[in-house]
């Protein structure tokens, strides 16, 4: 807790605070060059294994190799093209999957015999990866756009699901019980304790359902897909180019990270009572 004092005199727990801040600004320089130092390290140990010759270019090509690859990839349109479609594919899925589970999940949470509808095919779906899926959306829905969403739709929804039930009953019992206690409704107690105190861990679950999706999206797109990062890496392992699969596994690396990045600028927005306590 922080005291007040006297204008101008510093109290202990004031000057624990400070010292606190100041010690996360000192740490932050030093955490970005270890982690620019672990970067440069790794990049000189593949050019210098693959340089002279420890590694063979059929397992491991040079990494100007790689780039030169990006570039012919990038000059000629293949490459954007290849992330914007996967990318569409992913979040249009995605978002399908968070507009159905998280209903669905907040629903169990709070209500006893939507848990009990639900329960016996979460336990049936969950264990089922994405790839299990891709015959039958074929069947039923072709080899078009539609077929590649729908796998990242259900290789995602059930882990925002579960994500999404988790969160609410971690909330404290006792804020909702002051809550209950100070005369709130129960919808005054859903919309102002349990949905601010279980939007940190839903937050979470999107985020790593994401790169769930990806994963999803490149099953479909190896199988039965013309354009596309997955379709790309495929083909490429066809041609024996292993520069050009680098690049697009680089590729979704770069763009999953994009995302992250912007899923913590919304995280920040939504819940500022979480950026102090977490930094």
């Amino acid at each position: 807790m922080v005291t007040l004092g006297p204008v101008g005199e510093t109290t202990p727990a004031t000057a624990v605070t400070d010292q606190g801040h100041l010690r996360r600004r000192i740490a932050v320089p030093w955490m970005v060059l270890i982690s620019l130092t672990s970067v440069v390290v790794v990049m000189t140990l593949w050019y210098v294994s693959t340089e002279f010759g420890w590694i063979l270019p059929i397992f491991l090509p040079k990494p100007i190799t790689v780039l030169q690859e990006a570039q012919r990839a990038f000059a000629g349109g293949l490459l954007l093209t290849d992330v914007w479609m996967s990318s569409q594919r992913v979040f249009l899925g995605f978002a399908l999957a968070g507009v159905v589970a998280i209903p669905l999940g907040v629903a169990m949470a709070i209500w006893a015999p939507a848990k009990a509808i639900l329960d016996p095919f979460v336990s049936l779906l969950r264990p089922l990866p994405s790839i299990t899926w891709i015959p039958l959306t074929m069947l039923w829905l072709g080899i078009g756009e539609s077929q590649k969403v729908a796998i990242v739709f259900m290789g995602s929804w059930i882990y925002i699901l579960l994500y999404t039930y988790e969160s609410p009953t971690r909330v404290d019992p006792l804020l909702i019980r002051a809550a209950r206690n100070l005369g709130a409704r129960d919808l005054d107690v859903m919309t102002e304790v349990i949905l601010p105190g279980a939007l940190p861990g839903i937050i979470t679950g999107l985020k790593v359902t994401l790169a769930i999706s990806w994963s999803c999206v490149l099953s479909a797109e190896m199988v039965a897909a013309q354009s596309g990062l997955g379709a790309m890496i495929w083909q490429a392992k066809d041609w024996g180019n292993l520069a050009l699969v680098l690049v697009g596994m680089l590729c979704i690396s770069i763009t999953v990270l994009v995302a992250d990045q912007a899923a913590n600028l919304i995280e920040r927005l939504l819940l500022p009572w979480e950026r102090n306590r977490r930094h």
